[in-house]
């Protein structure tokens, strides 16, 4: 007994506690119960991943700058979720390494307080959200509400952050194989470094090449059927004063659904008289569709022969207008210009996509660029070869993408002032090379949701014309350059530098259809001002990327017909947005 000679236990390995057959115990990670011979069906769990996705899953409720229903809202609580879980797992490694300390698994009590947390701290979370969002309704003017969307909102939350944390482990999978190969020709931690460039480097190249690029294949697929149909309640126009029409060098089937939307309608001559009160012209428009020419220039040619042969350089005022994507021409913005002109009007547009304008605004920027371009450079040939006292006023405009390709015509504000009597520009993005230039230069103290450029000289910024253009005390002489956006238009104020560092309009004193609560956070709001993008136009006119009625008064400063009084103008609105 004395002797004893027992041999003692080996020391325990370095790292992360192991289990029987060798595996590592990821920190947090919850166990199954020994022998309950359970095959797990879903992935484990590490403790500071699921405190992270609760913190970013409750913050996700904070408002935005549209309103938001149940479904949309649990699609970006559940990616908040996701990137929650991954920081949270990342912070605890960083923190392990400073501490110099191993992994190891989380206490039953420890998942009992993430437990109790997650349902006080949800459950305020989703109340706090539903009054948001019961606010935002209201500054707007929204009526709709679907109660069982907003219950099942956690549940698709819930679906959304697994099917990511699944996807999530499925690389690192992939990660750990490639790491094993490498291993066997180089160093371990060159191993690993390599193999998580090749995996991340191969997972953007298949999400990037293969699955957004085979998604925009399908839609413009499925947009090109649509755009051979017409409108209903369109007919060909018998007007020689169209494309398409009577004479036209512009085929009417090949306008595309929105060229002959364009074309085929707007306010008469009749029509324009009855508000003018005086005799009016029929107005003139101009138009080629992607199935006119092979090319964007070839297309700008031959619409701008088209307006020639109609007439539209004898007219008093010209107007060329950039499409959205899809070749949609907003009703509000020439309907407004032609009654502003009495008819005596020429419009000349053409088509560069079949995607709809938020598709478009992500995948066709280059060919907004393309059209804007050729389209004023084609016009502006024929114009400035005329003799001065026969030219028409020449003005540009443009909506959405429309506004970014009208603007890469001109090099600058004097660009503008010097060959153009006019622009009007609404909803502009936010990657807008001079919406850009002038709000980053704007005078200090103004806003960016209004700012001031070099005394308001020459361009200027309003969210709701009827309510003047600041800076009100000083002269707008010459040509006018006037932006209309809306604080809650995410058009305007998306950037993927959201994700990352607060933008001043959100530091800034908000407008006044914007929640003073609203509050940046890192991911969390580049998330949802993302998903905000596609519904942008879901709202009533007057917020968001809607702009209708504001066009009237848009137009009458940059026009400035005479004769007009305030009820005119307001009987105008009434014309253009109807209030039903």
């Amino acid at each position: 007994m004395a002797n004893d000679t027992s041999v003692p236990p080996p020391p325990p390995p370095d790292g992360p506690p192991s289990r029987r057959d060798g595996t590592r115990i990821e920190a947090g990670h919850v166990e199954p119960p020994p022998g309950s011979g359970k095959r797990r069906l879903l992935p484990r769990l590490t403790l500071p991943g699921c405190w992270g996705a609760l913190v970013l899953a409750c913050l996700s409720f904070t408002p935005s700058l549209l309103p938001r229903g149940g479904v949309l809202q649990g699609l970006i609580c559940g990616i908040s979720a996701a990137i929650g879980y991954g920081l949270g797992v990342v912070a605890a490694h960083v923190w392990r390494a400073f501490a110099d300390r191993d992994a190891r698994p989380a206490s039953r009590r420890s998942w009992h307080v993430l437990l109790i947390g997650a349902v006080v701290l949800f459950g305020l979370a989703f109340g706090f959200g539903q009054y948001w969002q019961h606010r935002i309704r209201g500054l707007m003017g929204v009526t709709d509400y679907n109660v069982l969307t907003a219950v099942l909102c956690p549940f698709i939350a819930a679906l959304v952050f697994w099917l990511l944390l699944l996807a999530g482990r499925g690389l690192r999978r992939v990660y750990h194989w490639a790491a094993r190969l490498l291993g066997r020709r180089i160093g371990p931690r060159a191993a690993r470094v390599v193999g998580w460039i090749l995996v991340v480097g191969v997972a953007w190249s298949v999400f990037s090449g293969v699955l957004l690029g085979g998604f925009v294949n399908a839609a413009n697929e499925a947009f090109s059927v649509r755009d051979t149909q017409t409108p209903e309640g369109v007919q060909q126009p018998t007007s020689t004063l169209r494309s398409g029409g009577p004479g036209s060098l512009v085929p009417w089937d090949s306008l595309g659904r929105q060229g002959r939307a364009f074309t085929g309608s707007g306010p008469t001559a009749a029509q324009i008289g009855a508000f003018t009160h005086h005799s009016a012209r029929e107005p003139i428009r101009a138009y080629a569709g992607l199935e006119t020419a092979d090319s964007t220039e070839a297309r700008a040619e031959r619409a701008v022969a088209d307006l020639e042969r109609a007439g539209g350089f004898a007219r008093g005022n010209l107007l060329v207008m950039t499409t959205t994507g899809s070749g949609w021409v907003d009703p509000a913005a020439v309907d407004s210009f032609e009654y502003l002109g009495n008819g005596d009007s020429a419009t000349v547009a053409l088509q560069y996509s079949y995607l709809p304008s938020w598709l478009s605004y992500l995948v066709d920027q280059s060919k907004a660029r393309e059209a804007g371009r050729d389209l004023f450079d084609a016009v502006y040939d024929v114009w400035s070869k005329l003799p001065q006292d026969r030219r028409p006023r020449l003005f540009v405009a443009g909506e959405s993408l429309g506004s970014f390709g009208g603007e890469t015509a001109f090099s600058g504000e004097a660009d503008l002032r010097n060959r153009t009597a006019g622009t009007l520009f609404a909803g502009p993005p936010n990657f807008n090379t001079l919406f850009r230039e002038f709000s980053d230069d704007r005078e200090p103290g103004s806003p960016e949701i209004e700012p001031v450029y070099k005394d308001g000289r020459t361009v200027r910024f309003t969210d709701d014309p009827t309510t003047g253009f600041p800076p009100a005390d000083r002269p707008w002489d010459g040509t006018r350059v006037l932006y209309l956006m809306h604080p809650s238009d995410p058009i305007v104020w998306w950037s993927p530098s959201l994700a990352l560092s607060e933008p001043d309009w959100i530091g800034e004193k908000p407008g006044t259809d914007v929640l003073g609560s609203m509050v940046w956070m890192p991911f969390v709001t580049f998330w949802q001002v993302t998903a905000d993008l596609p519904f942008s136009t879901g709202v009533p006119d007057g917020h968001g990327h809607t702009y209708k009625a504001a066009y009237v008064d848009g137009w009458n400063a940059v026009m400035r017909p005479s004769g007009f009084t305030a009820q005119d103008l307001d009987r105008l609105r009434e014309i253009i947005q109807p209030q039903g």
